[in-house]
């Protein structure tokens, strides 16, 4: 939140002085400022790239999805109590559906809406973690299924 207040009146600055020195493509509508675009629908709009090293996102109100892992292992969720994993199969019907994963917007939605850099950073771990249990029953299965071939060969 700092940074934030510190970027605002650094951009402000900047801002103020491009309205006396003509600095291109830098501009403020209604409080809010925009970087190649002349009307900024958010605090700091920026229409391009923006290079740099790090992104801090504030994850406040923010349900991280340890809530999967809960689930699975106790069968239940108080971070997320009406979370439910589909089964692979379910996972495949929804998939010959809609073209996309459950949980995730469409490639149109995300066409016509953008995204929000932490929602979808907390949906691909959401995934990521049902991925990982996916693959420890798989491997649990494998591991079975190799002890019965032993057995049968003994």
């Amino acid at each position: 939140m700092k940074n934030l207040a510190i970027l605002i009146i650094l951009l402000s600055t900047i801002s103020l002085s491009a309205q006396r020195t003509k600095i291109k493509n830098l501009y403020q509508n209604d409080n809010k400022i925009g970087i190649g675009t002349k009307s900024p629908d958010h605090l700091l709009t920026v229409k391009g790239t923006i290079h740099t090293r790090e992104v801090l996102v504030d994850l406040e109100g923010a349900l991280v999805p340890d809530y999967v892992f809960e689930k699975y292992y106790t069968n239940s969720s108080e971070i997320n109590p009406n979370y439910k994993m589909l089964s692979l199969s379910e996972i495949e019907i929804f998939i010959k559906e809609h073209h996309h994963l459950p949980g995730i917007p469409s490639a149109n939605e995300l066409k016509s809406e953008g995204f929000s850099l932490k929602q979808m950073n907390l949906l691909l771990l959401e995934k990521v973690e049902e991925l990982t249990i996916y693959t420890i029953e798989q491997q649990k299965e494998i591991d079975l299924l190799k002890e019965k071939l032993t057995d049968k060969e003994e």
